[in-house]
């Protein structure tokens, strides 16, 4: 009778394992195609950006949680027309479906975090620079500079890109004289790591060390640090002395871009440790040199 008894049990439980298993990978490829729908439905550039940015690998990791689920639930049917009654052997296959699923996302869960925002980055790139037509007169429109938006752009705008690591992309049509303006939240946008490659170095302190005055411009230290390697860096930023109406002021025009973009530092400790610092022109690079060797 007690045979019998659990014969039945192991039955329906089998049969609740193999439903389970079909069940939650129906949830995870569900929870997919919704993703792709949602990113498919929208239209502007800018807000398939912000949604891709803000929400894709959290739902990629919701779907390969239900994998792992049905995996664990899989490892349960292992051996469903050998084992006739509850013992140590039913346990054991237990244990080891918790620890399959558990293993398969936690492995998910490690792509996702860190190699997956390089392929992100590069998605997001494409959506945010991808040419922009104005609705009004169906004209393409020209991403301006860093140089050249600043005249479009209000002191509170040009206050939050300075130092709060908010960005701004001004797009204009150059036959018609409109402008658009798209905001994106720089900050939560992990940036490259020099020394593991992985998009995963996010700002972890923002300091002014030098305030502006009206002859001269402040600065802002951003420091970083990679969460995969540990890696550190800090790149320093000029906060514009100009106000709103100075820059109303400004003539517009378009100007080029200067030959250098960037300049990098690496730092080699006899530890074997190794910090990047990046810079804005040559100048700044040489004053940071002499301070940090003094």
């Amino acid at each position: 009778m007690e045979s019998l008894e659990s014969g039945s049990f192991l039955n329906i439980w089998h049969y609740a394992m193999i439903i389970g298993a079909i069940g939650m990978v129906a949830v995870g490829l569900l929870l997919y195609f919704i993703h792709h729908l949602r990113v498919s439905s929208i239209k502007e550039y800018h807000h398939k950006y912000d949604y891709l940015n803000k929400n894709e690998i959290a739902n990629y990791k919701r779907v390969f949680f239900c994998f792992g689920i049905a995996v664990g639930f899989a490892i349960n049917t292992y051996g469903m027309g050998e084992i006739t009654e509850i013992g140590i052997w039913f346990l054991v296959r237990i244990f080891m479906g918790i620890a399959g699923g558990t293993l398969v996302a936690y492995i998910a869960y490690l792509v996702l975090e860190y190699y997956y925002p390089t392929k992100l980055d590069k998605k997001l790139k494409k959506w945010r620079f991808a040419p922009r037509i104005n609705p009004k007169s169906g004209n393409k429109m020209r991403l301006l500079s860093e140089d050249e938006e600043d005249v479009h752009l209000d002191a509170g705008m040009i206050a939050e890109e300075n130092v709060f690591s908010i960005d701004y992309d001004v797009w204009i049509d150059e036959k018609t004289g409109d402008v658009k303006v798209e905001k994106y939240e720089g900050r939560l946008q992990a940036l490259q790591c020099n020394s593991c490659g992985f998009y995963t170095m996010r700002v972890i302190k923002e300091e002014v060390t030098k305030m502006p005055d009206s002859n001269e411009p402040g600065e802002l230290v951003k420091n970083y640090q990679c969460s995969y390697c540990k890696s550190v860096r800090a790149t320093s930023f000029r906060i514009s002395t100009k106000e709103a109406e100075d820059y109303k002021k400004d003539k517009f025009k378009f100007k080029r871009n200067n030959d250098i973009d960037l300049v990098k530092v690496e730092i080699h400790s006899i530890t074997g440790e190794r910090k990047h610092f990046e810079f804005q022109n040559v100048d700044q690079a040489q004053k940071f040199l002499s301070e940090y060797g003094s």
